[in-house]
């Protein structure tokens, strides 16, 4: 790791019990690229740091305006999508291979009440960390944003971005495919309160927000600029290889009737400490869905 990427990163004290204040420290914002995620690390000695007490509880929003926003504040539409998708896709100088994906999982989304488990996204299930690969009740990897959605695969990018890609149980992950999301249809054997049918998929009420605002991350980040398709919702279902996923507009009723909880932001904090380094701007600001969409 070169001195550039250290003094310009930052470290964070995590913490998920319930009411705990995290102190966190912010320095500027890194400027290169690489091709491998990077490991926490303290920030260097006298940097221009921002300092801002965050509660982790359910209604609070992370405060990162002094710093990490500060281009975005103000505007709204275009020009608001625009200053995000510079802001998110500059400071991403943590990239993942898929094999990396097992592992980080295994760190994101960890069950706070067992640290030998990961939360699984649509059965809300926790599981061993160690149950993963293609059997039937082990966990795998959620393309969220389906891959085949703008046929991206598991490239580096969009098809390793860990703002999108969560533990899934594999028949459920399979129950789920490449289908838009909507509401209505039968329950999911194994997810409960998770729905479908021929053509949409319906996620469990308390991560419903979550669906959405990683769906809306993805078509901030991926603007057809880096070699990969234009991603953007639409307000359809059955969108096949089209880089869309539906129904905006449902996922924007979701995002309003789930908000960000703890669970979710200690998981956009570790990604921007320890791997990718950049932020799903739509749960530090729930409000930016409805000022762009």
């Amino acid at each position: 790791m070169d001195n550039n990427r250290v003094n310009r990163r930052a470290l964070t004290a995590l913490a998920l019990a319930a009411g705990t204040v995290l102190t966190v420290v912010v320095g500027q914002l890194p400027a290169g690229a690489t091709d491998a995620p990077a490991a926490e690390h303290p920030a260097a000695a006298g940097s221009a740091a921002h300092h801002a007490s965050i509660s982790v509880g359910a209604h609070d929003v992370t405060s990162y305006d002094d710093t990490y926003y500060k281009d975005a504040l103000g505007k709204t539409g275009q020009a608001l999508k625009d200053s995000l998708h510079r802001i998110i896709s500059t400071t991403q100088t943590g990239k993942l291979t898929y094999d990396q994906v097992w592992d980080a999982l295994k760190d994101t989304d960890q069950d706070p009440d067992n640290s030998a488990n990961v939360i699984l996204l649509y059965s809300g299930k926790s599981l061993s960390k160690d149950s993963h690969g293609g059997n039937p009740d082990d966990w795998n990897r959620e393309h969220v944003w389906a891959k085949s959605h703008g046929d991206f695969g598991t490239d580096t990018g969009p098809g390793t971005d860990l703002h999108h890609l969560r533990p899934e149980n594999v028949s459920v992950n399979s129950e789920r495919g490449d289908k838009d999301f909507d509401n209505g249809g039968k329950e999911v054997e194994g997810a409960p309160g998770s729905r479908t049918d021929d053509d949409s998929f319906e996620p469990r009420d308390a991560v419903k927000g979550d669906v959405a605002r990683m769906i809306l991350y993805m078509a901030v980040r991926y603007d057809g600029g880096d070699g990969f398709a234009d991603l953007e919702p639409n307000d359809k279902v059955d969108n096949g290889t089209q880089p869309h996923i539906g129904r905006l507009s449902v996922l924007k009723q979701w995002s309003k009737q789930d908000p960000p909880d703890s669970f979710e932001k200690h998981r956009n904090q570790v990604i921007f400490d320890k791997y990718q380094h950049n932020r799903n701007p739509f749960i530090d600001h729930p409000e930016w869905v409805d000022s762009i969409w």
